[in-house]
């Protein structure tokens, strides 16, 4: 069986700051496949010498033709994708008016056809990761039908984002009581579990997700670390200092993929979540996704954890 696979739109991006403007791909899907294969690169030859088994892992996803140079990139690589056709491409537009990367407008220009039950059947692996951007994404049923093939692993920012035109609305997600049922991972910042329960204190908001059916909580806090609930256990995972700090984009799905891998290798849910703000930590370094080692992101726990 394959032991990862994330389905998700690959997006084409155009950022717009006051010194240029630039088109580049995106979205959990984009940042999700190349950083774990980096992690898949740099243990190639390890696992070899020690007979360790290496993660398997595929990307579905669905763009229109017109993108398609996205996964020829990809497949360049050596990751497996799988592309389901789709009539167009989601396209967010970012506009920076000033320096301040947190000042932002942002706008989806287009959007692709959402995933259906239909289009994925027959999918089946030990983790399925759903790269959710936009509230309509992954239908209802689409997560029901996905429920019993595999961990079901979900990042709540999509379904927190409803597009009226071309502009884009925070909105709670309607179906939570229900779609919850069928997540046994769920990652959240503490903005959206606060969204989703009503709860300000943030341990309380990860015991009301729990309750909902939710199986690991991980919620993310920035610079503040994270927090993952899971067999009522509350895992305080720390932040690490990052030697430079250039671009926080893609930072969550680089946590939900370092933390995935992980529990793909057999750890803990704890030693997976400090593995998770390692890889985050190290591509806050850098513009792109995550491309650095397994090595790498293990000797920045290690570091960390012997500290007194």
């Amino acid at each position: 069986m394959l032991d990862i696979c994330c389905i998700g739109h690959v997006t084409l991006d155009k950022i717009v700051t006051p010194a240029q403007t630039v088109f580049l791909p995106g979205g959990t899907s984009y940042y999700f496949s190349y950083g774990i294969n980096s992690l898949f690169q740099s243990t190639r030859v390890a696992s070899s010498v020690q007979s360790r088994q290496p993660l398997s892992y595929k990307l579905i996803t669905s763009l229109a033709e017109k993108e398609m140079h996205a996964v020829e990139d990809m497949r360049g690589i050596g990751i497996e994708v799988e592309v389901i056709p789709s009539r167009r491409t989601v396209y967010f537009e970012n506009i920076y008016t000033s320096s301040n990367r947190n000042e932002r407008h942002q706008r989806v220009r287009d959007k692709a056809d959402p995933f259906t039950p239909e289009k994925l059947q027959g999918v089946e692996a030990r983790y399925i990761v759903l790269g959710s951007l936009l509230a309509d994404d992954f239908p209802l049923e689409t997560l029901r039908a996905l429920h019993g093939h595999g961990t079901l692993v979900v990042d709540a920012q999509g379904y927190l984002r409803e597009v009226r035109g071309e502009e884009v609305f925070a909105v709670d997600w309607k179906e939570k009581r229900e779609a919850l049922q069928y997540v046994d991972v769920l990652k959240v910042n503490e903005y959206e579990a606060e969204v989703l329960t009503g709860e300000k204190d943030l341990h309380a908001a990860a015991q009301c997700l729990a309750a909902w059916g939710v199986k690991e909580v991980l919620l993310t806090l920035g610079s503040f670390g994270s927090i993952i609930y899971a067999d009522g256990h509350f895992y305080d995972i720390p932040a690490y200092e990052p030697l430079l700090l250039v671009d926080a984009t893609g930072c969550g799905d680089t946590y939900t993929m370092g933390y995935v891998y992980r529990r793909a290798q057999g750890a803990s849910v704890e030693e997976a979540g400090r593995f998770a703000a390692a890889v985050s930590t190290i591509k806050l370094e850098h513009s792109g996704p995550f491309s650095s080692s397994e090595s790498r992101a293990m000797e920045l726990v290690q570091r960390n954890t012997c500290k007194p």
